[in-house]
């Protein structure tokens, strides 16, 4: 099987920073880092008033 493409995964982690440099050393590029909050953030986790920092990281 091989992947055409990848859209997006979701993964929680204790050290964002670490993670996102463990992932950039796997050849991701970190596109930014910053919260996130509000309606839709709190429908994507089924969550209520739910605040997060996210790094999005993009592959080539």
């Amino acid at each position: 099987m091989t992947i055409k493409r990848l859209e997006h995964v979701g993964i929680v982690v204790d050290d964002l920073a670490a993670a996102a440099e463990f992932f950039v050393g796997l050849g991701l590029e970190l596109q930014g880092v910053g919260p996130v909050e509000g309606r839709w953030v709190d429908r994507a986790v089924e969550a209520r008033r739910v605040r997060a920092e996210i790094a999005i990281l993009h592959s080539s």
